[in-house]
């Protein structure tokens, strides 16, 4: 399935659209009830943005390893440097999205 970038853009605006609504569900002047759901949501939104993360990092690594295979393919004599150069670029996507999952989970 290929996506355009309008296809991703709604999508994305769709879902910042549903997350808003959502947080603007729980109205904490109305009780402890509310607060409490409030809480709740939150912490639901902040395990989505997880997901999202992880999505996010998992299409970054496979496009990294599609491009070195290319590369590769193109100019076998150069494999050593393309291999160390995505290892490195796969290591730094794989940091960010497991910071990102913590930020997520410690919300």
């Amino acid at each position: 399935m290929k996506m355009t970038k309008k296809t991703v853009l709604m999508v994305a605006g769709a879902a910042v659209a549903a997350c808003a609504g959502l947080a603007h569900a729980a109205d904490p002047a109305a009780g402890h009830d509310a607060a409490v759901a409030g809480t709740a949501i939150g912490k639901g939104i902040a395990a989505l943005g997880s997901g999202i993360a992880v999505v996010g990092g998992g299409l970054g690594i496979g496009l990294v390893g599609k491009g070195a295979v290319e590369s590769i393919a193109r100019q076998p004599e150069a494999s050593g440097k393309i291999q160390i150069n995505m290892i490195l670029a796969a290591a730094l996507i794989e940091g960010a999205t497991l910071f990102a999952v913590a930020v997520g989970f410690l919300a």
